[in-house]
């Protein structure tokens, strides 16, 4: 009997089922444990002020170390790119959405006559590109105008797109934060579609934001356990989908070597293209001022590690300044 250690949200006991059935499935009995971890009970500090890296993951780590349970399962983007000492990736799961999407609030309504949300909708998508420039005010000079996240990564790149805006945090659950938009006054709050698309709460006025590059690893499912059990690691590497764990360490390992953890504004995106793989990565100020961006397509026939070689080009492109210019500020 595997026991898979998991958080108790609904979507993490989603997330831990999906791996129960998979193990099942090749015969292998296992059963759920839930574990609270130290993000779920502080829903009121900003990640990026709880020094976020590994907040949702430590408890299921020291549960896994102590032997309580056998594997640990995690939303792949909370996981650090360095697990701690005697932790290994055991499997990863075939990826769901990468995208962010804007939820917008049913009862905000334009303060102004005549401004038209439509329009609105199509310049936060970013499938109408020219409309931004065009009337550059249709987001940015709105009075009050309030997105609500606690992501460093979505505040930056929002910021840059719309500086005007204000940015408010949000923590909890995705049913508690869902809650919370309903409550408030702001425009929308961000969300990652694959959280609210498996477990069927994706509402119906939500956006993709098309422009918004995704967190290293975003709608992939990682599986953890103890490098010296073997039969598990046995077991996990049956349900391991190697395509997605190859596009995910691309995009971690672009984390890794710009020295980036959750808190830090760093966005990655890779893509397996036939033969090759398509690779788009950006490093964003926390304030929106700045932003290096890279987008490079790799031969997997000349290129064994892509998220390091894209590390290197963005670096001489800006990205060097920025990290710098962050790290001088903490």
């Amino acid at each position: 009997m595997i026991r898979i250690g998991t958080r108790d949200s609904q979507l993490a006991v989603w997330q831990a089922t999906q791996v129960k059935n998979l193990l099942e499935n090749f015969g292998v009995p296992a059963q759920l444990e839930p574990i609270k971890s130290e993000g779920d009970l502080d829903l009121t500090t900003p990640l990026y002020a709880m020094g976020v890296q590994g907040v949702f993951t430590r408890a299921l780590d020291a549960a896994l170390l102590s032997n309580k349970i056998d594997v640990a399962v995690h939303s792949m983007k909370d996981v650090p790119v360095q697990l701690p000492e005697g932790i290994v990736e055991a499997a990863v799961l075939e990826r769901a959405s990468y995208k962010d999407i804007l939820v917008l609030n049913e009862n905000w309504k334009p303060p102004f006559p005549g401004r038209d949300l439509n329009r609105i909708k199509e310049a936060v998508s970013g499938r109408t590109p020219d409309l931004i420039s065009q009337t550059p005010d249709l987001i940015s000079q709105i009075p009050d105008l309030a997105i609500a996240t606690s992501s460093v990564r979505r505040k930056a790149q929002w910021l840059h797109r719309f500086p005007g805006c204000t940015i408010e945090n949000i923590r909890g659950n995705v049913n508690t934060r869902l809650r919370r938009l309903a409550e408030s006054n702001w425009l929308g709050a961000i969300f990652a579609a694959a959280g609210l698309e498996r477990i069927g709460l994706r509402p119906a006025n939500s956006i993709d934001l098309n422009w918004m590059l995704p967190a290293p690893a975003q709608g992939a499912i990682m599986v953890t356990a103890r490098g010296s059990d073997i039969r598990t690691l046995r077991a996990c590497n049956r349900i391991n989908h190697v395509q997605t764990a190859f596009c995910v360490k691309a995009e971690r390992d672009f984390l890794s070597e710009l020295m980036g953890g959750c808190a830090t504004p760093i966005s990655a995106l890779a893509i397996l293209e036939k033969d090759h793989l398509h690779f788009r990565g950006s490093v964003v100020s926390p304030d929106g001022t700045e932003k290096a961006e890279v987008d490079e397509i790799y031969s997997l026939n000349d290129i064994k590690t892509p998220g390091k070689q894209a590390a290197a080009v963005i670096l001489n492109k800006g990205a060097k300044a920025i990290i710098a210019k962050m790290n001088n500020e903490k």
